[in-house]
Order: C-alpha cells, then sequence, then structure tokens
C-alpha cells in the first residue's frame, strides 16, 4: 500500500581506539603486577580465541567514542546533527548513572533531538534496531541515530589475590572498546524485514557484572563474573527457534544470508551458538579474533567491517544473531 511506512539502514561506522594490546602483551602486564600469580602462557587465547583487543586512553568516556563513531557516520551518509530526530545510545558501557549517556553524545554532536538510552547487555544494540524500526514505521520519527560506546576494558582484573582467581578472570581480559553507530531512516521499501526475541530470565545470575551496596550504604561495580556450567545450561534452554523465526517466515534459510553477524564473547561460543542455531559457521563475520569482545558494539562492527571488506553489499540479505546475558536472544533481518 502506498501509505506504508518502512525503514532502512542508511549506513554504519566504528571508531577503534588507537592503542591495541595482544594477548601476549597482556599476559606479560599481568605477569609483572601480580609477581606472585602464575599466568599460564597461551591460556587466555586457548579458552577465547583473542589475539588482540583495543584499548582507550585513560581519560575516555564511552560517549567519545560513540560519537567520534557517530560523527563519521553523518559525514559518510552527508548528515548534519540537526537532520537527526532521535537519538538511541546502546551499550553495556556508559557515561553516568543519570541522566542517559544518549544526552552526552547529543551535546558533544551538537544535536537537539531527543534522545534515550537501552540496555540489553550484549543485545542493546539488536534492541535499538528493534525500537528505531517500530517507532519509524509508526510516523513518531524519521530519522534514528543508534550510538554505542563500549569502554569495557575498564573492567580488566589486573590484581589477583590468588592463582584461584586467574580462570574466573579471563572474561575480562578477552574484552576491547569500540564505538559504532547506526543510522535509520524511513524508506520506501523494507529494509528491516523482521525481528524476533526471546529471553531465559531465569538464569540471569550466569553472568553478571553486578552492583554491590557497600557497609556505608553506597553501591560500586563488582567484577564481571560467569558461571561456565551455569551459563552453557541456561543458553540451552534457550528456544533457538526464535532466532531462525525471522528468516522462516519469509521462506529463507541461513545460506541465503550474504553475512551472518553473531554476538562473540568467544571463539568457541561463536561456533557452539552456530551450531545450536543449525547456521553455517562459515557464513559468520569473525571479529573475536583480532578485536576481542566488543561487548553491544559487536553486531555493528561487523556489519562495518563486512561493508568495508565488500562481503556485504546493498541489496544483501544479512542477520544480527545475538546470544547475551540475562539471558536474551534475538535475531533481526536486514536488507542492506
Amino acid at each position: 500500500m502506498s501509505g506504508e511506512r518502512y525503514s532502512r539502514v542508511a549506513g554504519v561506522a566504528a571508531q577503534l581506539p588507537e592503542h591495541s594490546l595482544t594477548t601476549e602483551q597482556l599476559e606479560d602486564l599481568l605477569a609483572e603486577r601480580n609477581p606472585g600469580i602464575r599466568v599460564p602462557r597461551g591460556l587466555i587465547e586457548r579458552h577465547s580465541g583473542v589475539r588482540r583487543r583495543h584499548v582507550a586512553p585513560p581519560e575516555c568516556m564511552a560517549s567519545d567514542l560513540a560519537a567520534a563513531a557517530a560523527r563519521r557516520l553523518l559525514r559518510q551518509t552527508g548528515h548534519t546533527p540537526p537532520a537527526i530526530d532521535l537519538i538511541i545510545y546502546a551499550g553495556v558501557s556508559g557515561d553516568a548513572v543519570e541522566p542517559a549517556t544518549g544526552h552526552m553524545v547529543a551535546a558533544k554532536l551538537g544535536a537537539g533531538c531527543p534522545v534515550f538510552d537501552v540496555r540489553d547487555a550484549c543485545n542493546s544494540v539488536l534492541r535499538a534496531i528493534h525500537l528505531a524500526d517500530a517507532l519509524i514505521t509508526a510516523g513518531d520519527h524519521r530519522t534514528v541515530l543508534i550510538v554505542c560506546g563500549e569502554l569495557i576494558t575498564a573492567s580488566i582484573q589486573w590484581r589477583l589475590e590468588s592463582q584461584d582467581d586467574f580462570e574466573p578472570a579471563i572474561p575480562s581480559y578477552t574484552v576491547s572498546d569500540s564505538g559504532t553507530a547506526l543510522l535509520l531512516e524511513r524508506s520506501g521499501s523494507p529494509g528491516v524485514l523482521g525481528h524476533a526475541f526471546g529471553a531465559n530470565s531465569a538464569d540471569w545470575s550466569a553472568s553478571i557484572m553486578p552492583f554491590i551496596r557497600d557497609h556505608a550504604g553506597g553501591f560500586r561495580t563488582g567484577p564481571f563474573t560467569i558461571d561456565p556450567i551455569g551459563l552453557a545450561i541456561g543458553v540451552q534452554k534457550l528456544d533457538f527457534g526464535v532466532l531462525r523465526r525471522p528468516l522462516a517466515e519469509r521462506g529463507l534459510d541461513w545460506d541465503d544470508m550474504a553475512v551472518t553477524c553473531v554476538h562473540q564473547p568467544s571463539l568457541a561460543a561463536l561456533h557452539w551458538v552456530c551450531e545450536l542455531m543449525n547456521a553455517p559457521a562459515g557464513k559468520a563475520e569473525v571479529t573475536i579474533v583480532d578485536h576481542g569482545n566488543l561487548a553491544a558494539s559487536t553486531l555493528p562492527m561487523q556489519l562495518y567491517l563486512a561493508e568495508r571488506a565488500g562481503r556485504l553489499k546493498r541489496g544483501d540479505l544479512v542477520a544480527l544473531v545475538g546470544v547475551a546475558s540475562g539471558l536474551s536472544e534475538g535475531t533481526v533481518l536486514l536488507r542492506w
């Protein structure tokens, strides 16, 4: 019908900090800072597949990374901040508990539009795309900027109390800093073709970075911890039919995708999720090895890298798939 409204992704951009740290260099630093602890060489890479991660400078904030990616995207798409009528900040990291980090990003861009934040762990950007599509197709907005700034290396556990602390801390040694941005706009033909989401909230404690009350009644952020067995059990309780649903509803399969973008906390996790959802691992865009665990920036970073390398072209089909802490799952199907 002529009155129908659709949304499409007009562009994607990324900002990677200049400084990077190899896993070997990280092991050297750990050994130097913990002289009484034996750092098993090669164990981090064997567990995670991570060879290198990006590290932002100490003065950098999450909104700085997000704003830098957004500036690149606006230049790339020929937009100016006044043309944006909504900014959604989506990420694990943020500048403050209050206000929304989207305000910091908007101020740095010189934008005067409404903003809000979306948080669903590493599925935050997936959820932001879902919301942006709904708001555009409802006629509430025309041009929505989704931004993500992940300053995750701040959670690295540099100090270890005992040898037993090393293996539980490995997830913190895989993380990486980055900024990403996506621009969704109203379109005459569908670009966001479908989406589906699910959750197993009963197992939320299997992967957590909690707020902890101190004796004075205040809060501090606790370390990022994973219960590997509990997480594996919790993931298997998810309905993986949810991840295939947007494709199946349109008579499509994973083989029809030019690229499949899958969240990657580790290389083994990527292969396992592909197996659980019956998707060929060879179609997945791999970022974990050379860029580390980028948290909510992972999926837009994969879009950016795939497009830049020519693996993703306009008109191609691409699936964004996330399994994240919570536990949450989701797929967004795009016509690029």
